[in-house]
């Protein structure tokens, strides 16, 4: 795995947590006082976010950073 795949798996989860709270990424990037093109950016991966970012981002989502950081590794 490279860092590339690491930020795509990382988005993914955020965008289906985003989804399952029923956010919209219009809606989720004005709570969290961030333009749309922002989580769009996150959610496909092309962010190296900071571990405080994606902490932040738990928050926002009311959901644990271990659900975000979810990654599994296959053979």
């Amino acid at each position: 795995m490279n860092k590339k795949e690491l930020c795509k798996i990382i988005g993914k989860n955020i965008q289906n947590e985003r989804k399952k709270k029923g956010y919209t990424q219009e809606s989720f990037a004005e709570l969290m006082g961030v333009s749309w093109s922002y989580i769009s950016k996150i959610e496909s991966g092309v962010l190296n976010l900071s571990v405080g970012k994606i902490l932040e981002i738990s928050v926002y989502l009311k959901t644990d950073i271990s659900t975000l950081l979810n990654i599994h590794l296959t053979d």
